[in-house]
């Protein structure tokens, strides 16, 4: 399966034209109403640059750490449907024995069935998430879990939106935007899960997907203080291919400036924005440079204590002099 990677600065570099072209993002014309006006080359490129990111005054250094998305750096280990009490324990005794790097903000989702023992046993340097919950209250929903029963057991957050459910599952946009926004509503923070199939990227309908998912998300959610975004292109979970350090930072930017177009500046500039797909302890610290890459979502290396703490701690390829 080969990958064409081609950043969107060699794009623009190129050959002029009306319609540049996103190889594998989305083959359509920017609107730039202005770019008529635009005389040279150079200046052209800085239309867009501006265009797509917000601007740099929202880029500030909190810290030593400089990111696109405010607050901490934030890395999350989804356990998927992996474990026994055994291995849990394990893990847990790898990761409370693990040297983490302050400024990050670090989340583990265990299968359901180890919640409990999780958060019993586990730093409490590390909050615990979920990977599922009902879309409402309760009840008659059988194989259910309600975020209620999460709060119960001291969960903090919950993921939605991941591809496993999206395309396993059969979860659609709509019910999964529903899902988000009741857990919020009970004060279960969220991590949003966006991405594209192969043959979605292939076709150049990466950005249509994406937004086509924010969107669901922003329909239904009450305020994006308690949002992560994981941006996980499908062809990367669990295939050993991951994005490069490139392509992830173009979907990155295009997902913050849609937050700007469709949502608020101030949500654009607040919300974090990570990575998933294949994320390792070898890859993580050239995703991590990219400026809109704000941390990973991690799934099979997140068993590794040892390799999800050098994950972790990849934080310190954005740090700079303080």
């Amino acid at each position: 399966m080969a990958m064409v990677s081609t950043s969107l600065a060699s794009k623009l570099s190129g050959p002029k034209s009306h319609c540049p072209q996103f190889s594998g993002l989305r083959r359509s014309c920017l609107k730039l109403e202005q770019s008529q006006s635009l005389s040279t080359s150079q200046s052209f490129v800085q239309h867009v640059d501006s265009h797509l990111r917000l601007s740099s005054s929202r880029r500030g250094c909190r810290g030593v750490v400089t990111m696109a998305g405010a607050g901490k750096f934030f890395v999350g280990g989804n356990w998927k449907c992996n474990g026994t009490k055994d291995s849990v324990n394990k893990l847990v005794s790898d990761l409370n024995s693990a040297k983490l790097e302050a400024d990050v903000d670090v989340v583990v989702a265990p299968p359901f069935l180890y919640l409990d023992q999780v958060k019993n046993t586990l730093t409490d340097r590390i909050e615990i998430a979920a990977q599922n919950s009902w879309i409402g209250k309760g009840g008659a929903f059988t194989g259910e879990i309600s975020a209620e029963q999460l709060k119960d057991i001291g969960c903090t957050w919950v993921i939605h939106g991941h591809s496993e459910r999206r395309h396993i599952i059969g979860e659609n946009d709509e019910f999964l935007g529903k899902k988000a926004a009741y857990a919020l509503s009970l004060n279960l923070k969220v991590i949003a899960c966006i991405g594209e199939l192969l043959q979605e990227r292939e076709a150049g309908k990466t950005f249509d997907v994406c937004f086509q998912q924010m969107k669901a998300f922003a329909d239904a959610v009450p305020s994006w203080e308690d949002v992560v975004i994981a941006y996980e292109p499908v062809w990367a979970i669990g295939t050993g291919k991951v994005a490069t350090p490139q392509q992830a930072q173009e979907v990155h930017v295009a997902v913050r400036d849609w937050l700007k177009k469709n949502v608020s500046s101030d949500v654009a500039s607040k919300t974090r924005i990570i990575y998933g797909g294949s994320v390792n302890g070898s890859n993580c610290a050239e995703l991590a440079k990219q400026e809109d890459i704000d941390g990973f979502l991690v799934g099979g290396a997140s068993l590794k204590g040892p390799e999800f703490a050098t994950i972790v701690n990849s934080v310190t390829s954005k740090k700079v002099p303080a």
